[in-house]
């Protein structure tokens, strides 16, 4: 297998270049672009173990009450997020009184299993283009096509990712070209031909028009 490399939104350069391009391709989301100037971009950990633990345990709940679990459960490991075979040999009572469902409770072990089997290489992913990964990742219990998007923009920092199934983008979508209805998918592939080759850019700055938290910054 060849790995390949790839530009990362972590990069000032390759965010700068974002932003000429959507400033220069579109003149509606350029005045947000404008408005929020360069966003931050000291989000989730890089380490893909840790952060698709963590995408677990933020899925489907507030991100203030994932917040209190990922402390608590880093606090039965001194602080840090257990490895594969640390989680394994954690009796799993002492791991749902941190506060994680026995749903989520599997898809860790499920997860920790194959990595300590040797079934699963994730540090292969960063070597891989955004579809592969989205494959790999699809055959992890737990993880749909919105995470494993998640996962490349926010852990593998990839620069043209475009959750169309993301509530938070089709809402900012809506507000920021005053439409009265939300965006039908047709209509969220023709906006995003504009910000080609960097829609991870323009994503970023569709959640931030909103003023909310990015989906997974911790």
């Amino acid at each position: 297998m060849t790995l390949m490399r790839f530009e990362s939104l972590s990069s000032s350069e390759v965010w700068d270049k974002g932003m000429r391009h959507i400033i220069a391709k579109d003149r509606v989301l350029a005045k947000v672009v404008a408005r929020f100037g360069v966003i931050s971009r000291d989000w989730s950990s890089s380490d893909p173990y840790e952060a698709i633990v963590e995408s677990f345990i933020y899925q489907q709940i507030s991100g203030s009450a994932a917040d209190s679990i990922v402390r608590k459960f880093r606090g039965l490991y001194s602080g840090r997020l257990p490895s594969p075979a640390q989680f394994l040999k954690t009796p799993a009572p002492k791991v749902r009184r941190a506060g994680i469902s026995p749903q989520k409770y599997s898809y860790i072990r499920g997860l920790c299993e194959r990595l300590v089997g040797g079934e699963l290489d994730l540090e292969s992913l960063r070597g891989l283009p955004d579809e592969e990964v989205i494959a790999m990742l699809d055959d992890i219990k737990g993880i749909g096509r919105w995470t494993a998007e998640m996962f490349l923009m926010f852990s593998l920092r990839r620069v043209d990712v475009f959750p169309m199934d993301d509530l938070g983008i089709q809402k900012g979508i809506k507000e920021v070209y005053g439409m009265k209805h939300m965006p039908n998918s047709e209509k969220m592939l023709e906006l995003s031909e504009k910000w080609k080759p960097y829609r991870s850019v323009a994503a970023l700055y569709l959640w931030r028009s909103q003023d909310q938290p990015l989906p997974d910054s911790k």
